[in-house]
Parts: C-alpha cells; structure tokens; sequence
C-alpha cells in the first residue's frame, strides 16, 4: 500500500471521529466531490493541528532532552568504531629526545627501581649498581628515576669517580635520555672533586643541547661550587645570568654567596646581596639568616646574633620544618638553649597536618641528640614522645628514621631494654624496621653476649627479606660460629641463598671455613653445594682448604663430588642459540667458518667463558658431525689427578660411552664407533701425572689426533672437525692451573 493511501485513510478516520453527525461517504464519492469542488473542505490540504508522537510540545522537548543526555552517556555506535589508522606524525630527526616522565615508572620498571632502591637503604651500593648496570641489557630497561637513584647514592657516599662512570655509562653508552636532576648530579659531583671548570662546561652543555633549561638547584650547585673554590666574582657572575634567564630570585643561591663574603670578612657586600632578596622576595628562606646569626656568633657578637634572629621571627613566616632545624642547631651549637626550646615549642604548636607539617622527625632527633650529649636520657626520652599544647595541634606520627635514632643512641649509652622497649613499639606502629635499625640492635645484642636475641633478631631480617651486605654479614655470622650456633648458620644461609640476589662469596667462604673447624663437614658439604647450584664461585683458596680438611678424613670423593658437579649441571635458563656470532676482533684466527667469541673481562680480574671455571676445575668441550648432525662432549678433570673423558655419540645408530678416568696410573681410553664401520682408539699421552684420551671421528676415512700439551698442570683438549671429512685437535698452552676448550664451528652448523 502506498504512503499516500496511507496517510489518506488515516486522515479520514480522524475526520470522522470527530464529526460522528456526518454521513459515511464512499471513497469513490469523496475523490469524486474533491475533482469536482476543489474548495470544499481537504483534509490532506488542511490537516488538523496535531504531534504525531506527543501530546503536547513539553512532552516532546522532554523527549529531546533525554534523547541528548542518552547519546552524552551512551554514544551511537558509530561514535566507537575506531577510525581509520593514520600514520603518525613524522619527528624531526633534529629534534632533542625527551626524557622519561613518571607515567613511565610502571610494572617491570617499577619493580625493578623499587629493587634498586631497596639495595641502596640497605647500603648494599654494588649490588645496586649492578644490578641497574646489567638491566640496561634486558629487556626491562632502567628509566631515568633509576639511573638517577644509583648515581645520587654513589654520591653520598663519596664514591665520586663511580657516579661519574654510572653518568657516561647509562646516558652516554647505554642511549637513556638524561633530565635535569642527572645533569645537577653530575655537577654537584664534579664540585664536590674540585673539578669546576668540569661542572661549568656540564652546564653550558645543557644550555646548548638539552630539551630543558638549568633549575634553581643547578644554580646552587655552581654558586657553592665557586665560592668553595674561591672564585666569588664568576659566582655573583652566574648569579646574575640566573635571573637575567628569568629564573626567580633562590634563597639558596643567594645564601651561597653571602656566605662567601661573610667568610672574606665583607659584611657590606653580604648585606648589599641580602637587601636584594629581601626586594624580590616577599617571603624568602630563613636559612640566610641562620648564615648571619652563625657568622656573628662565630665572631663573638651574640647581640647581632640575636637580632638577626629576632628580626626574622617578627616577619612571621611559616618556615618549613628544614629552616626550622637550621635555625635550631645553629641555637643549640652557641648555646642558646632558652631560645631553641622557645621554638621548637613553636614548631609543635603549629604542626597540624595535613595543613601544615610544622615539625619532622629530623627536628626531634636534633633536640634528643642534645639531650643525650648532656646525658640526660630521661628527659632525650620525654622529648621524643612531646606534642604541641595549643588547641588545633596535633601530635607527630614518628617514622622509622625517628626511631631508628633514639634506638642507636640508648644502644650507645647501653640501655638496651629501654631500646627494645623502642622497637617493639616501632612493629607495634605497622611500621617496617630497616637495615640500620636490625644492623644496630644485632650489634647490640653481640656487645652484650646477648647471642640468641641476635639470631633471633638476625633471623627476623632474613625472614623480612633484607639484603645483608657482605661486611655485616661475614662480621656476625663469624660471631655466631664462635658461639657454636652451627646448625642455625647454616639453616640461615641457605634461607638467605633462596631469594634474590644471592649472599655475597665472602659469607658463604666465612660460614664454610667455620663449619669445617666445627667438624660439621656434611653442613659444609651441603653450603658448597649451594654455591655449586647457585654459580657463587669458589676461590682456590677456600678450594684448598675444604680438599685438606676433608683430605684428614678420607672423604676426598665426597669433596671432589661436589666441587666438579658443575661440569654437567647448567643451573637456570641457558642461552638462546644464535645464528652468528660477533667476531672478536682479537680472537683466535678463523678457518673454514669457525668462530670464536671472546670472552669480557669482569672487574676484580675475573673472567668468565662460556661455562664457568672455579679454581682447577676444567671443562673441555668436542663438536663431532656426521651426516650434518651435532654432537656434544664434554671431559672434566677433577683434582687428584681425576680425569673424565667422554667420547660422543656419532650419526648412524652409533653409541656413547665414556667412564672416568683416575689417578694412580689407571688410564682408559674410550673409542667410539666411526663412519663407515671403522674404530679408532688413541693412547693418551700423559706428562707429570697428566692424562690425555682422546679418539677423534672423521669422514672419508681421514684422521688425525694431537696430543695435549701440558704445564704445569695445564690441560688442553678440543677436538673440533673441519669441513671435507678432515679432523684436528690443536693443543694450545694456557695459564698455569687454568684450561680452555672452544667448540669449533663447522659451516653451516651453530655451537655455543
């Protein structure tokens, strides 16, 4: 049916509702009647005035409104198709790369910083570095944050030339985008050594290449550093090119340099810069006037002291907790006690978080440290426990380095109950001890023969997950093995070896060496086994030692055991394989596609290829192919002469067998089974005690085998085959007590 018949029987019907008094007329009859009268009444010309979905125009408006709040919170679906990818906007190759932001410290990278910086509360800086330095390699690459973390810690702790080398290696070497707080690193160090002229040209590179411009506490850094080196004039010179750059007038930089010529005796220039600040900044930092109360009262002068002290109270600032506690040593320093307990009552009265944190727990460690040198304990433990006494305020909530100072002081002057008193209040806060908190209760504990509390103690630190560093540790677990606490070392120690990262070498060599004094030689065993498992490399002193303490008693198979278990036991995920390796540049020559990789030198002269060596243990590898198969072989010599020499597994249903080799003249020679039926078995040649066995396989009937050169207890054994069915074993000299085999490698085939 037609919209037009539609709309016509719908606008009849209407018509008719309305007028029931008027006679049905046909359809015929009313087309007829429109022909004929065209100005009789139409309804399609004149419809009635109606809304077709509504009764009223309210109604209708309503319904727009809700239409339009509908699509705001549930758009059309053609509002959610994704559109069309466009490529992105092309970068300026010139451009400067940017460094990260912190929406670029999430998952992996933020669990590796928070490992990072664990190592660092624990004092634990090389561990860090590492591993921070080796993460540059991974997948989980360091952001900024974390570079900047390990550098700044370097830095704290006087390691200058480390913090530099971090500096190039992770923004220079390794391609990570350095920002602002890395550049005012590098220059406080650099200040710090004497070397400004370095930190001027750090600077100015920062001018000339970073995306960024120099901060307040760069300023600060180069102002301290010039003054410090005498150069006062090139100071107030980059002073005022700081504000010349638009930078605001910084307290601290200004702070720098009245120190300057307060220390060179000219009050008036110190007062000239002073006026200044005090003309650009309403409010300005406290600490400069802490810096004219130091000088006057260092010349005698406490009334100009006072005054300067006075005068800036009357400003009526709120100065943050740090000015505070300037201005508080600076009153405790000259003996103004009256005067530092005046404001530091102040300071609790107006500390009322989370508005204003007036106080710090850097603020009462100052006052109960100053107690505790007047030896007043009672009232150094009063103080730390003191809250404000005007209405509003509130008391401070002391964090773990608030505790950890009042602890170290009662363990100082010997009161170890009220210190334990301390710490069980300190879990009793959720909140966490640290490494220097357990590190000094431990000591306590141990200066007061107390031995079980410190296991205890020492026991709850692994349990928590802290790093025990590597001087802490060998320190009190010496302590606990003169105790006799064996068993419990060596429960501790495998405890601590089952988390990440690993116990230092240096405790597993005190607690090894402790056991076998104790005649506990299966504990000891059993922690050799451990570094064995773990890749915690064994010296060839404490080898030497374990092999004649159990050498006393007969057990030299049981030590030998464990110590060559590494031949053939790979712990952890091995090496993915490799089509080609990189060509070392000083390598070994190259023949017929064989490729040898060196191998890098690790700081403290150790030096790693491939599978590990320790002490005299040895590991020779042979490549053996046929019918474009790979073979793998592997003979280890052990101490006493022990030799192992495998024979591989050949193509074409052929047989591995191989069976230990020892000393006291027994020799055996394995023989394999070669292409084609053939058999070939070599005579080892041995010289001073030293065995050889070897039978390589060859194709096409061409054979050759050398013998193994050896000095000094020098053993070299490889058998790599070369392309065309012919086969060599060269015999290189090594180190004295040290071996290498390198796997060949055959065109067209891959070794590692």
């Amino acid at each position: 049916m037609s919209l037009f018949r539609i709309l016509l029987l719908r606008s009849l019907n209407h018509h008719h509702h309305h007028h029931r008094l008027r006679p049905l007329v046909p359809l015929s009859h009313f087309f007829h009647n429109v022909a004929l009268n065209p100005a009789s009444e139409n309804p399609i010309q004149n419809p009635p005035q109606r809304s077709y979905a509504f009764t009223s125009a309210e109604e209708a408006a309503a319904e727009r409104r809700r239409r339009k709040r509908r699509l705001r919170i549930e758009p059309p679906i053609h509002a959610l198709r994704a559109s069309a990818p466009s490529a992105p906007p092309t970068r300026d190759p010139n451009a400067p790369r940017l460094p990260d932001s912190t929406s670029a410290l999430v998952g992996h990278r933020l669990n590796l910083h928070n490992r990072v910086q664990s190592l660092i509360r624990a004092s634990d800086l090389d561990a860090a570095s590492l591993l921070a330095r080796s993460s540059v390699f991974s997948s989980t690459r360091p952001t900024v944050f974390t570079c900047n973390a390990i550098i700044a810690a370097m830095y704290r702790n006087k390691r200058f030339n480390e913090a530099i080398a971090l500096f190039h290696f992770f923004f220079k070497q390794s391609d990570i985008v350095p920002n602002v707080v890395s550049y005012n690193n590098l220059i406080n160090t650099h200040c710090d050594r004497g070397d400004v002229d370095i930190a001027i040209q750090v600077y100015h590179e920062i001018l000339e290449k970073a995306p960024f411009s120099p901060s307040a506490v760069t300023y600060r850094h180069l102002t301290k550093g010039l003054v410090d080196a005498g150069r006062i004039e090139e100071a107030v010179g980059l002073l005022r090119e700081m504000l010349n750059k638009g930078h605001g007038a910084d307290s601290l930089v200004f702070n720098n340099l009245i120190s300057g010529f307060l220390n060179l005796g000219n009050l008036d220039k110190a007062n000239e810069l002073f006026d200044e600040l005090k003309e650009r900044c309403l409010v300005y930092d406290g600490v400069v006037n802490a810096t004219f109360m130091e000088w006057w009262f260092d010349q005698g002068k406490d009334k100009e002291a006072m005054d300067s002290y006075k005068s800036l109270l009357d400003r009526k600032f709120k100065m943050p907790p740090p000015t505070c506690n300037t201005l508080l040593e600076v009153l405790l320093k000259h003996g103004k006690t009256k005067e530092a307990w005046a404001l530091f009552d102040n300071m609790l009265d107006n500390h009322t978080p989370p508005n204003t944190q007036a106080v710090n727990s850097d603020t009462f460690s100052i006052m109960v440290n100053e107690y505790f040198k007047l030896g007043n304990v009672e009232e150094a433990i009063k103080i730390f426990k003191k809250v404000g006494t005007k209405p509003g305020s509130k008391p401070f909530a002391m964090d773990t380095a608030g505790y950890n100072n009042i602890i170290s002081r009662l363990c100082e002057h010997g009161l170890l109950s009220e210190a334990e008193k301390f710490f069980e209040e300190l879990c009793g806060k959720s909140l966490t001890p640290d490494v220097p908190m357990y590190r000094t209760m431990i000591d306590a504990y141990l200066n007061a023969e107390r031995v079980d509390d410190a296991l205890r103690s020492f026991t709850k630190m692994v349990e928590t997950g802290l790093r025990v560093v590597a001087s802490f540790g060998t320190r009190v677990f010496s302590e606990f093995l003169k105790n006799g606490k064996n068993m419990e070392v060596a429960a501790l120690l495998t405890k601590m070896g089952e988390k990440d990262p690993k116990p230092d070498a240096s405790i597993y060599d005190v607690v090894v060496r402790g056991l076998c004094n104790a005649n506990e030689l299966d504990k000891s065993l059993d922690i050799l086994d451990q570094m064995m498992k773990y890749s915690i490399g064994v010296t060839p002193a404490l080898q030497e030692f374990v092999r004649g303490a159990f050498g006393k008693v007969g057990r030299n198979e049981d030590i030998d055991r464990v110590l060559n278990e590494n031949g053939w036991r790979f712990p952890g995920r091995q090496p993915r394989p490799f089509v080609q390796p990189p060509r070392s540049p000083s390598g070994p020559a190259e023949m017929g596609g064989w490729q040898s990789s060196g191998s890098p030198q690790l700081g403290g002269g150790q030096q790693y290829s491939g599978s590990p060596q320790m002490g005299r243990q040895q590991y020779s590898s042979s490549l053996q192919t046929g019918g474009g198969q790979q073979q793998y072989s592997s003979s280890l010599q052990t101490g006493g002469g022990q030799q192992y020499s495998g024979s591989p597994r050949t193509g074409g249903g052929q047989q591995y067998s191989g069976s230990p080799q020892t000393g006291g003249g027994q020799q055996y020679s394995g023989s394999p089974q070669m292409g084609g039926g053939h058999q070939y078995s070599g005579p080892p040649q041995t010289g001073g005690g030293q065995q050889y066995s070897g039978s390589p396989q060859t194709g096409g009937g061409q054979q050759y085998s050398g013998s193994p050169q050896t000095v000094g207890g020098q053993q070299y054994s490889g058998s790599p085959q070369m392309g065309g069915g012919q086969q060599y074993s060269g015999s290189p000299q090594m180190g004295e007590g040290q071996q290498y085999s390198g796997p060949s490698q055959i065109p067209g085939q891959q070794l590692w």
